[in-house]
């Protein structure tokens, strides 16, 4: 999560003819700019997650919300490479200058583990994975801390990716 720059004035048009929107005279009855700017920003985010369902990106519960030239997106990506394209797709619509990204992501997370005294990264794969031999994945999730799989100590945190497939 966090916020991403882009440049304002490259990306992609959405074709709603409002990709910048412009300022027109007010008549007494005409909505005001701020109601003009409403609309189009709302104009802008059906089109922003019309973009991203044609793109085939994992999300669900997609929301996107325009102000202006900065847009806010949430939901639960299914991975992290799906998030990222989402942030992308997003920042790199014509007139957007920032992605606020507020997504989750469903993909497990890793988690951390201390060890204790007695411990080998054997015996934490066989604990956290069901199998000693799964060890090099913990051994790899923390290189370039750990520099030989034997070389661990009490009290250190290891990070213990999830098992892929």
């Amino acid at each position: 999560m966090g916020i991403f720059d882009f440049v304002k004035d490259a990306g992609k048009k959405l074709g709603f003819g409002d990709d910048e929107p412009e300022a027109r005279p007010a008549a007494p009855s005409a909505p005001t700019a701020a109601d003009m700017q409403a609309a189009a920003d709302r104009r802008r985010a059906m089109g922003m997650v019309k973009m991203i369902g044609e793109l085939g990106l994992g999300v669900e519960e997609l929301n996107i919300r325009v102000d202006d030239d900065t847009v806010t997106v949430g939901g639960t990506a299914a991975t992290q490479e799906d998030r990222e394209k989402i942030v992308l797709a997003v920042g790199n619509v014509a007139g957007i200058a920032r992605v606020d990204d507020q997504m989750e992501v469903a993909a497990p997370k890793a988690t951390f583990y201390t060890v204790q005294s007695g411990d080998t990264l054997s015996k934490i794969a066989k604990e956290h994975y069901g199998d000693a031999m799964k060890y090099p994945v913990i051994f790899e999730a923390n290189k370039p801390m750990l520099e030989h799989p034997d070389k661990i100590y009490p009290g250190q945190q290891l990070r213990i990716p999830p098992l892929e497939g």
